[in-house]
Formats: structure tokens, C-alpha cells, sequence
């Protein structure tokens, strides 16, 4: 199983510190993408530009739509570039694929036998895999999931990603999660501020 993958089934299957944005989470999973592609040797880094390699087919169907995207013309794409473009409703996809792939399931209501629009994961041998991974606090995992709002990482754990390209990519998801909670709070003040303008006249 792929890194995103991993992240979106532990996205479905762990308790969350807090409630997870589906755009703090595609934002996280857009920048697993780039980190197996780093290791699938499909694209190296350049300070943080995404340098593609002559593209091979990947086995993940989602990773090699990942891999065909890619800006592959100089100047180019920078890790935040691709996040914002690569990670728009990308947790949605992963769902759908997740579902196609019949690892998850929608729920059937208690009393009525038809399908609801909640989803869960159905046991399966990546479901088990993915566990065991997180179970072993594997960092990069760890740290994608901590951006993403599911778990904190202590700092100890934080110190255990040492590649410097993996790192890059890890500390421009979290900056880019932070920048997408300040759109969040300017709006919502925003939006205050309107009500109130409303409610005055």
C-alpha cells in the first residue's frame, strides 16, 4: 500500500485529537504523494522544486495519475504549488478509490436495510497494514497525520524523519495546513462581521 493510502485509512480507522478537515487531510495526502514518488524515484527535489525523472507506469493507480501530472518544464512546480493544485478534494478521491477497491463500505441503517451515506473501513489485509504502520509510530506517517489533525508527535518523534527531502516535504504540508486554518479564521470573522452588519439594519 502507498503512503496516502496508508494516511487515508488511518484518517478512517484512529480517533482524532481533533475533528479532520478534508482539506487539512488532502493537503496532507497530496504531499504523501510527492514523498513515494520520491521514493518510487519518479522525481527528486531541488530545494523544494519537484524535479520529474522519465515516468514509468506505477502500480497505484492514484499515484500514477499522481506521477502524470507533474510539471515536467522548467521552471519547475514547488512542493506548496503542488499541494494546493494536487491536494484540492484529494481525500475524496482517495475514498472513492478506497470504495472501488472495495476496502471500504457504506453502512446500512439499523432499522431500515438500505445503504446510508456514512462509510467505514471493512477489514482487509491494507486495513491490517496500514494499523501496523501506525501501530510502529512510523514517522513520516506519524508526522502527515499530525498535519492532518489526527494525532500530535512529540518532538522525539519529529527528530526521527533524517532525509532531507522527506523533511521538506513534510514541513511544507504543515505550513501549508496552518495557512489553510488562517483562510478558515479570516472568513469565519468575516463572515461574522457580515451577520452583525445584517442584524444592525
Amino acid at each position: 500500500m502507498s503512503t496516502p493510502r496508508d494516511l487515508m485509512i488511518v484518517a478512517m480507522d484512529v480517533a482524532p485529537d481533533r475533528p479532520v478537515e478534508t482539506g487539512d487531510l488532502s493537503l496532507a495526502l497530496a504531499g504523501a504523494e510527492v514523498i513515494d514518488l520520491i521514493a518510487a524515484e519518479a522525481v527528486t527535489l531541488d530545494g523544494d522544486l519537484i524535479v520529474p525523472n522519465p515516468q514509468l507506469p506505477l502500480e497505484d493507480g492514484l499515484l500514477d495519475q499522481a506521477a502524470t501530472s507533474l510539471v515536467r518544464e522548467t521552471p519547475y512546480e514547488s512542493v506548496e504549488d503542488w499541494l494546493w493544485r494536487r491536494g484540492r478534494s484529494l481525500s475524496s478521491a482517495y475514498l472513492v478509490a478506497l470504495e472501488a477497491e472495495g476496502l471500504v463500505a457504506r453502512q446500512r441503517g439499523r432499522w431500515i436495510p438500505v445503504r446510508t451515506g456514512k462509510t467505514a473501513l471493512v477489514d482487509s489485509p491494507a486495513r491490517s497494514r496500514a494499523a501496523d504502520r501506525w501501530a510502529q509510530g512510523e514517522p513520516v506517517l506519524a508526522q502527515l497525520a499530525a498535519a492532518a489533525g489526527i494525532r500530535e508527535v512529540s518532538d522525539e518523534d519529529s527528530a526521527k524523519v533524517t532525509d532531507e527531502s522527506l523533511d521538506t516535504v513534510i514541513a511544507v504540508v504543515h505550513d501549508a495546513v496552518t495557512e489553510l486554518e488562517a483562510v478558515r479564521q479570516r472568513k469565519s470573522v468575516e463572515d461574522a462581521a457580515y451577520d452583525n452588519v445584517w442584524r444592525g439594519m
